[in-house]
């Protein structure tokens, strides 16, 4: 049985393994000037992300994050995050197809938008981010041991 069949029955689910709650991992992730993290912008997301050559984890952990200063009330920074969320558990099985040391370890979306965006856009904009996420590991350097 292949890596992609199996992961098309996979239960579409977005369980705590697949969440970045390490405060040191998220500290990582967001260290100015390092050299390990990579960057892209596709509105209304910039996404980070790191490849963990040590131990991978599984599954990508996944963080989502939208502003406090853009989105003052909490129901609407929620609303906007379930979205995010729900848009990535529904289109993350061809980045769970790709091999654990060629996918991203650790991944962070950032919602740069002003206002709140639909569902469609915000679904449009993760399929392209996943899909680029997808391209990018060819361009990652390998570490020799």
């Amino acid at each position: 049985m292949s890596d992609t069949f199996f992961y098309k029955d996979l239960k579409q689910t977005f369980g705590k393994k697949e969440r970045l709650c390490s405060p040191r991992l998220i500290g990582r992730l967001f260290q100015r000037g390092s050299a390990e993290i990579h960057t892209f912008y596709l509105f209304p997301f910039r996404v980070l992300y790191i490849y963990d050559m040590q131990s991978p984890p599984p599954f990508p952990q996944v963080l989502f994050s939208i502003s406090k200063k853009q989105f003052k009330r909490a129901v609407d920074r929620n609303l906007v995050r379930r979205r995010c969320r729900e848009c990535y558990r529904l289109n993350k099985a061809s980045l769970l197809a790709l091999p654990t040391e060629s996918r991203p370890s650790y991944i962070a979306f950032l919602y740069l938008a002003k206002e709140i965006t639909s569902y469609d856009v915000i679904e449009t904009a993760m399929k392209q981010s996943l899909k680029r996420l997808e391209r990018l590991p060819a361009s990652h350097p390998k570490k020799s041991i």
